[in-house]
């Protein structure tokens, strides 16, 4: 069994960008952990912002559980305002020291949202920092990451590095998204997702429903759906 971490911006965004992956990594017999940087606080104007992150967590509790997901963090740091700064940087090393994953998800390096992008150099930089023997502040010995994969949510990569067969776990990942009911409300995320995994299944022939991703580090060897 090895460790995997998702890193997700806000409560959602791991569905809608590796759920399928997440639920082969589970089908494979390995643990998944996922990280909220934020609990999506901003994300309705009909909820104060203390409510919605109790709808946002739970929500994000119910659609992990979904998946067979049972150990998830909560960063809480404001939704629309996530710092590239030393306090999330200190408990993304510590949490890749201790978890010691053998591969890490994060959002492309392109995509349109800025808490997004932030979170992306984040985890980047916690990896490359977690390798070495540095940080006294941050627990744990050094670990280094295996494979880090950029996940799609508000942009299509235009070059995917990497494809992955969801075909299998497709209704699952859409009934996990509907689970995020307060976001639904708003924006058909999950006819927006069912569409682009569709699309990437088709264009790359890898199945009927595909995920795609930037492959941002790849020290071992893999095989399509197999890490």
């Amino acid at each position: 069994m090895e460790n995997i971490i998702v890193f997700a911006p806000h409560p959602d965004d791991d569905i809608i960008g590796c759920g399928g992956s997440i639920a082969r990594q589970l089908q494979q017999g390995n643990k998944v952990s996922i990280v909220y940087l934020t609990s999506g606080d901003a994300g309705s104007l009909k909820h104060i912002k203390r409510r919605m992150v109790q709808i946002r967590e739970e929500e994000a509790r119910k659609a992990a559980a979904l998946l067979g997901v049972s150990e998830l963090f909560f960063f809480r740091n404001p939704d629309g305002y996530l710092e590239f700064k030393r306090d999330n940087l200190v408990k993304i090393i510590t949490l890749i020291r201790e978890k010691r994953p053998i591969a890490v998800y994060i959002p492309h390096s392109k995509d349109r949202v800025r808490d997004h992008r932030v979170t992306h150099e984040l985890v980047l930089e916690a990896c490359h920092r977690a390798a070495g023997p540095w940080f006294q502040e941050c627990e744990g010995q050094p670990w280094s990451v295996g494979n880090i994969f950029g996940y799609e949510v508000w942009a299509p990569l235009q070059e995917p590095a990497y494809v992955e067969d969801i075909s299998e776990f497709m209704e699952v990942k859409l009934d996990a998204l509907r689970l995020h009911r307060s976001q639904l409300e708003e924006i058909r995320y999950d006819e927006a997702i069912m569409g682009l995994n569709r699309y990437r299944g088709i264009m790359t022939g890898e199945g009927d429903y595909c995920e795609c991703f930037e492959l941002l580090r790849a020290n071992i060897s893999i095989k399509r759906g197999v890490l």
